[in-house]
């Protein structure tokens, strides 16, 4: 085992957090040694980018917060210093340009990750950080010092301050494992369980739908439910049949709900309504219509413009008196039933809900209990829906933590 005197702040996670905590600090004058566990940085950020790199959203700051739910009012203490709009100057800074898609999401210019990436950890390393890979973080030794295991057995470093960026739980392969709860625990840091967020559900189709259906996308619907305080919601979106049961943005967007009323009850209830541009009674009235030969099928696609996907649904576990009254019908077109039993794993899902309580930190995400030990990113205890909130939040919430490092080591050296 070898020790060493580390630098000043040590970062442990090279994400998008522990990037921006290196920046911030760095900026500020402060030495940084960054450690992975992986054999390069940013895995994650560029497996994010490879269908197009959703950097963040072009939305009202007001509208923008709402989107982290019950966590709102801490991550937008985090935003009102690093925003969507300072991301996109931060961006722009290094050279990459920007563009609001048609649904408000904020894309490179190119869509690519990588770029952004290279150039980032360019600048990072002419600004003095030193990366350290292949160093998986342990935990703490008795006398404080880290803990890491290297190739060449293990290494413990002491620096003065610590920023943690270590991510979730959804991607191990790509790192993030949530192999740090234990450690954290160990000491006292009081972590909320690690669940899927940005998931799919599972529904007990049947091997009919499941093998004729799976992948089809459901375009232009609105789903109903009720949220974890019992309030009735509804949101219009796209979402995709899989194998499975159900997934996509309009679930990712009502994940924590959903993902509550299982926890709660057992189970979750979802109606779909699968034509939200026609009202109820019109509908009706055009089922209602002598359908001569035309089958059902047929019929659903001529009269409620329903897709192949959209009668597979209606006909699943169907009564045929549903099916053959147009009242009923209509209804059961505006208000599909679904009972959501179990969010996929942690190791399926896009991120990760749960982790270091908020509460365990003050307001430049330090550690309580640990003085010195600073927290970022995913691996505290938010969540978002996917459309750049994750990464926004990420970016902004290192950008605090490494600032506070920094403002802490100053001020030690000030005496």
């Amino acid at each position: 085992m070898t020790t060493n005197t580390s630098p000043q702040l040590a970062i442990i996670g090279g994400g998008p957090a522990g990037l921006m905590a290196a920046e911030a600090a760095c900026a500020a004058g402060i030495a940084v040694d960054l450690y992975d566990a992986m054999g390069s940085v940013g895995r994650k950020f560029l497996l994010a980018g490879k269908g197009g790199l959703n950097l963040t959203h072009g939305e009202s700051f007001e509208r923008f917060v709402g989107r982290y739910g019950e966590r709102q009012e801490e991550v937008a203490n985090w935003l009102r210093a690093f925003d969507a709009d300072a991301l996109r100057d931060w961006a722009r800074g290094l050279g990459v340009e920007t563009f609001v898609g048609s649904s408000g999401r904020v894309f490179p210019a190119d869509m690519k990750a990588a770029p952004l990436l290279r150039r980032w950890l360019h600048r990072l390393r002419a600004a003095g950080v030193v990366f350290h890979v292949h160093h998986r973080w342990l935990g703490w030794r008795d006398d404080g010092a880290l803990r890491f295991a290297t190739p060449e057995g293990e290494r413990t470093v002491t620096p003065a301050a610590t920023v943690l960026a270590l991510g979730g739980a959804s991607w191990p392969k790509l790192g993030s494992d949530g192999a740090w709860v234990a450690p954290l625990r160990a000491a006292g840091i009081d972590v909320a369980p690690l669940q899927s967020a940005n998931c799919g559900f599972e529904v007990a189709w049947s091997e009919h739908l499941r093998s004729r259906f799976a992948g089809a996308p459901l375009k232009a619907v609105t789903a109903y439910w009720r949220d974890r305080h019992d309030f009735a919601r509804s949101r219009q979106g796209e979402c995709v049949i899989s194998d499975y049961g159900i997934e996509g943005s309009l679930v990712y967007a009502i994940g924590a709900d959903l993902r509550e009323r299982i926890a709660r009850d057992g189970e979750a209830q979802l109606q779909l309504d699968l034509v939200p541009g026609i009202a109820p009674t019109v509908l009706a009235e055009r089922l209602a219509a002598p359908r001569g030969k035309h089958s059902l099928g047929d019929w659903l696609r001529r009269r409620a413009h329903l897709d192949a996907a959209k009668c597979a649904l209606v006909f699943e576990g169907a009564d045929k008196a549903v099916l053959a009254d147009p009242s009923a019908l209509a209804a059961r077109i505006k208000a599909l039933p679904l009972t959501l039993r179990a969010p996929r794993p942690l190791d399926e899902a896009i991120s990760t809900a749960g982790g270091v309580r908020l509460e365990a930190l003050d307001e430049h995400l330090m550690l309580k209990a640990r003085p010195g030990t600073f927290c970022a990113g995913e691996m505290l205890d938010w969540e978002a829906p996917t459309g750049g909130y994750l990464l926004t939040a990420c970016f902004a919430s290192g950008l605090l933590a490494g600032r506070g490092a920094a403002r802490l080591l100053q001020r030690q050296a000030h005496g």
